[in-house]
């Protein structure tokens, strides 16, 4: 597996190591970080993610990578902060099938502080700039409305005709809404 890492002034993102999921699972698998995410994951559902996310970047060079906070003398200094980063969308229902997604999931005690958008930013910057994407989206569920907010603020533009039913999650969960930004619609936006 080749090695991947990013930083940004705040951030690391990496590569998963053998041993991740545990504290990833430690410090995200919580009920209100997932309430629109299809509910905290017992030990089968965490083995199955930490295949697929192993298996997307095996496969491709890009997943859903690791970020940790910078150690800077801060309260989470060096902390894993939960996941960003590119796979390909796999979600049964969508009509988008193999386009690049990207997608956030931080701890509780970092939302509000922009380290998902500081991150997504970075992944997205490598998924134009490293990965050659045309087209990057990102999926949510409406009542969500913080990840489609950040959606909204790093320039996503809402794809109504994209929108699809997950099957593998039960209502409210099933209804998953699509954004989208192109190569020219990144490159236009103020950084």
């Amino acid at each position: 597996m080749t090695d991947f890492r990013l930083e940004t002034d705040r951030l690391v993102l990496r590569n998963w190591r053998p041993g991740d999921i545990a504290r990833f699972a430690e410090v995200t698998n919580t009920p209100e970080v997932m309430r629109w995410l299809g509910g905290v994951m017992d030990v089968e559902r965490l083995a199955t993610f930490e295949g697929r996310i192993m298996g997307f970047h095996e496969s491709y060079g890009h997943t859903f990578w690791i970020v940790e906070r910078k150690a800077d003398g801060g309260d989470l200094s060096g902390e894993m902060l939960g996941f960003c980063g590119l796979k390909k969308i796999d979600a049964p229902g969508a009509s988008f099938l193999g386009a690049f997604e990207i997608g956030w999931r931080l701890r509780s005690d970092s939302h509000g502080k922009g380290y998902a958008r500081e991150a997504a930013t970075a992944s997205l910057d490598a998924g134009f700039d490293r990965f050659d994407a045309e087209e990057v989206f990102a999926i949510t569920v409406i009542e969500n409305a913080p990840s489609w907010g950040l959606m909204c603020r790093l320039g996503m533009r809402r794809r109504e005709e994209l929108d699809y039913d997950d099957v593998r999650f039960e209502p409210p969960l099933r209804r998953t809404i699509v954004y989208s930004i192109t190569r020219e619609e990144w490159a236009a936006q103020p950084r």
